[in-house]
């Protein structure tokens, strides 16, 4: 089963409830966290693995070949993205705008526009017990996130069986890197807090995840501050509310120090079992 957990807005608490999660399913069951926020990738800092494979990660950009091309323009005009122009008697290349959609290579009547791979990241696996941990991250400069969970994404698929529980820390927000890292979930958690600014954004997150078509649930942290209005829009929209966990200075230092929660702390245990018994449910629905 894939499950992202995602949020309509950073600092809800994604990657707490992802490491720790993840690392409580692992007491029963085979799993793998990927975190997929490859900007700022950061669920590495609570969970101290041992690196066992390490990869770069390659886009694929055109580049012009001025002794083959016949400036037909075609390239330009075909481009959605606006990555190749065509000034005077040269073609410009912005490999910052490119998609890697390869229209411009493949309809060029000379084949002057090759595509070359270009490096824009690296992706690392981990090991801590029964739980595997990939992360992936973006190399400074780089400006598209997309194509680095793409091909996370499809190293998980390609080296993890069904029978595994896939994890998915999703990047914040309701934009593109958002839809990459859900599109392809069976089930979305979407984290937020108690708080104006969280339930606006929560909003968004749910429009967003039933555009997707998605199955999801909501997960409130630091749950004690605010009002009760993001419970009472869960409850209006016949939203599933799996878990509370408790604003607690207890946790903010475990948190500040890099430590698994749930440990220390047996309500949030508890919580992650409401998580886990749902997340059992759904398996069992899938499975018949």
């Amino acid at each position: 089963m894939k499950i992202a957990i995602a949020s309509g807005k950073g600092g809800t608490g994604k990657t707490t409830l992802s490491t720790n999660l993840a690392s409580y399913l692992a007491e029963s069951h085979k799993v793998v966290l990927t975190d997929l926020d490859v900007e700022e990738p950061n669920s590495g800092l609570f969970l101290n693995g041992e690196l066992i494979h390490r990869e770069d990660k390659y886009k694929m950009i055109p580049e012009w070949i001025q002794d083959k091309c016949t400036l037909c323009g075609l390239c330009q005009k075909v481009c959605n993205f606006h990555a190749i122009i065509q000034l005077g008697q040269q073609i410009m290349v912005f490999p910052e705008l490119c998609h890697s959609c390869y229209a411009c290579s493949e309809l060029c009547p000379t084949e002057a526009l090759p595509m070359i791979p270009q490096k824009m990241g690296e992706l690392k696996k981990f090991n801590i017990g029964d739980l595997d941990f990939v992360e992936s991250r973006l190399d400074i400069g780089q400006e598209q996130a997309v194509p680095l969970i793409s091909q996370t994404n499809k190293f998980v698929d390609d080296n993890y069986s069904e029978s595994v529980i896939k994890i998915f820390d999703a990047p914040p927000g309701t934009s593109c890197p958002v839809i990459e890292a859900t599109k392809n979930a069976d089930f979305v958690i979407l984290v937020t807090e108690p708080t104006p600014f969280g339930l606006h954004d929560l909003s968004l997150a749910v429009e967003t995840m039933k555009e997707l078509n998605k199955r999801f649930a909501v997960v409130v942290n630091r749950y004690g501050i605010g009002n009760d209005k993001v419970l009472d829009y869960c409850k209006d929209n016949n939203i599933p509310l799996i878990a509370k966990i408790p604003n607690s200075r207890q946790i903010a230092e475990l948190y500040s120090k890099g430590e698994l929660i749930y440990k220390k702390v047996p309500e949030v245990k508890r919580q992650l079992e409401n998580i886990k018994t749902y997340i059992e449910e759904l398996m069992k629905g899938d499975s018949v």
